[in-house]
């Protein structure tokens, strides 16, 4: 087998688990959750997001996000986030046990209307209490830009009103700030300007890409956003996700694809192939399509090629 020695130098977050279930037609049980976090761990996917604080009648599949954190141990929910919109959804995570939160709204205010119900100035003025409560206790808080480029009601969103909420004392004490590319809608040159924007342009905090893959770009954009010096990239496994409150939306960008674009030094041929098994079962559950290019790759039969299935079966699990 080649030895690969090339580490990126932005890590993943795979947001299965939250972002990648919010359109699944199916449900995912609490104990089927905590199998997939502790699988994906066990394969060394460095942060997982793992559910999110929304309200269970508008959003189904986060319904049992508090069950499954109550099943993680402390060390396991090191690696975990969980999204959140109001202090009160803090509150509520930090007595289950949560540490890392990702606080999130929108750029702009007629997607944060329909996804939170109020205005993001409303959404930046709770900010402040959210971040005292995570502060002491002991937590990490981030502040997510969700219609980063573009909104599906408004449109293009101006670079300048992400850099201003950025600039915004009232969000000085994320530790890093989530660009999102919601709609799947930007290109490579916005993706990388924006990161190198807010990197240059606000209080050095590490920045976070989010991407989806709607117009096929998501890869791409991925990579624009890592050259220009974003820290972290999310992931989803098979292209699961989207918006329920953002129409246009389609699946994130693939944990798969992500990584063998960037092949970080714990993903190896054999790693990939009990991911493909971990993500086709999950697919197979839900009934959801394949979005992943990689996962269809891995099933090529092209025996040559060690990044196949076939080169390389996943090893048993007993």
């Amino acid at each position: 087998m080649t030895t690969y020695t090339f580490e990126p130098s932005a890590q993943l977050r795979d947001v299965t688990l939250r972002d990648g279930l919010q359109l699944a037609g199916k449900l995912l049980d609490t104990d089927r959750k905590v199998e997939i976090i502790r699988q994906l761990l066990d394969l060394g996917v460095p942060t997982l997001e793992i559910g999110s604080m929304a309200r269970p009648d508008l959003v189904p599949a986060m319904a049992n996000t508090l069950d499954v954190i109550a099943q993680l141990s402390t060390e396991e929910l090191q690696r975990c986030w969980v999204w959140v919109a109001t202090p009160r959804h803090v509150e509520k995570a930090l007595n289950a046990g949560v540490r890392n939160f990702q606080y999130c709204f929108s750029a702009s205010d007629a997607h944060n209307q329909a996804n939170i119900g109020r205005t993001t100035e409303a959404s930046l003025a709770a900010m402040p209490a959210a971040t005292a409560l995570a502060r002491d206790a002991g937590g990490r808080i981030q502040l997510c830009i969700a219609t980063s480029f573009t909104c599906p009601f408004d449109g293009p969103v101006a670079m300048s009103r992400v850099i201003a909420i950025a600039n915004d004392e009232r969000t000085a004490g994320a530790s890093d700030i989530v660009l999102c590319d919601t709609l799947g809608q930007a290109v490579p040159a916005q993706v990388s300007e924006l990161v190198s924007r807010v990197s240059r342009e606000t209080p050095r905090r590490g920045i976070v890409f989010h991407g989806h893959d709607t117009w096929g770009l998501g890869v791409a954009n991925t990579v624009a956003a890592i050259q220009a010096g974003a820290s972290t990239v999310d992931g989803s496994l098979g292209g699961l996700g989207g918006c329920p409150f953002a129409p246009g939306a389609s699946g994130n960008t693939a944990t798969e694809d992500i990584l063998f674009a960037t092949r970080p030094t714990w993903f190896r041929p054999d790693t990939l192939a009990r991911m493909v098994a971990i993500s086709e079962d999950l697919l197979t559950d839900l009934g959801e399509p394949n979005r992943s290019k990689t996962l269809q790759g891995a099933r090529s039969g092209s025996s040559a090629f060690e990044w196949a299935i076939g080169a390389h079966p996943p090893a048993p699990t007993d």
